[in-house]
Order: structure tokens, then sequence, then C-alpha cells
């Protein structure tokens, strides 16, 4: 089998990996996809998988950095500390052990309301800090699946670019 193609083989399931990860955060995310596409462009060498992969880390890195400043902004508005949400990812952890595919999302939310709580002392106000919070995580999470994605059809088209063009 030709190298290239092993390689682009790998750099495709690593993508897949990388988009998954992105909505499911125990896998990497968007710095996957970078890695791999950097990778896959310095094995391949050529200008198509040069010019693809670089279009697509961009995107893959816009995408990291508008769901950490999409995130971080709602923190911060809704004044809500590092120790929540330490709370609300351990109660992630321990829900998807728990309830199988959906229990880290389920786990998170509940940890997130349940520390909102106990420091607010108010449900009501724990439970909007806690909606705002997952309502902004859901919105990063989403662009962040979004420009990977996206990120993933930018290599195909370079994939298809330079197998034609050698």
């Amino acid at each position: 089998m030709d190298m290239q193609i092993l390689v682009t083989v790998i750099a495709g399931l690593l993508l897949v990996v990388s988009v998954v990860g992105t909505v499911y955060p125990v896998l990497p995310g968007s710095l996957l996809a970078i890695v791999t596409l950097l990778g896959w462009a310095w094995i391949l060498g050529s200008p198509a998988a040069w010019t693809c992969a670089g279009i697509g880390m961009g995107l893959a890195l816009a995408g990291w950095s508008a769901s950490a400043v999409l995130t971080g902004r709602t923190l911060r508005r809704q004044r809500i500390p590092r120790g929540t949400i330490l709370v609300a990812v351990a109660a992630g952890i321990a829900g998807m052990f728990l309830i199988p595919v959906v229990g880290l999302f389920v786990g998170f939310g509940l940890g997130l309301l349940l520390a909102e709580y106990a420091r607010r002392r108010d449900l009501k106000s724990a439970l909007r800090a806690s909606a705002a919070t997952l309502k902004s995580t859901g919105l990063g999470i989403l662009v962040e699946f979004g420009c990977a994605a996206l990120a993933g059809s930018v290599w195909t088209i370079g994939v298809i670019w330079h197998f034609a063009s050698r």
C-alpha cells in the first residue's frame, strides 16, 4: 500500500475522532484536528495538502477559540468560580459511568446546578446561572463542532485535489 494513502486513511480516522471529541469532551477535539492536519500536510508535502491543511487548521483554531470565548464570557458574567466547574466536571465523569452515552452531559448539568445551589443558597439564582452556563457551553460546543466538521470537509477536498494531481 502506498504510504500517502495509509497516512491519509489514518488522518481521516483521526479527524473523525476529533469531530466527535468536540461534542464528547473525553476525546480530544480541535487540538487533534490541528495536529492531524499539520502532520498530514507535512508527510504529503503537496501544495494541495498544505493549502487545505492550512485552511482546516484555521477553521479548527477558530472553533476552539470561539468555544472558549463564549463559555468563558458567560462564566465571568454569571460569576461562576472554577471550583463549581470542577465539581460539574467530576459529576459529569461520574455520570458517564452511571448512565451510558448521555451520563456525561446529565452529570455535568446536575453537578453544576448542585454546586451553584450550595454556593448561592438560592435555587432560583442557581438555576438561572446554571442554565446560562449550559446554554453558552452548548453554543460553544456547537460552534467548535461546526468548525471541526468544516475542517474535515476542507481536508476531503485536499485529499481529492492531492490524489488527482499526483
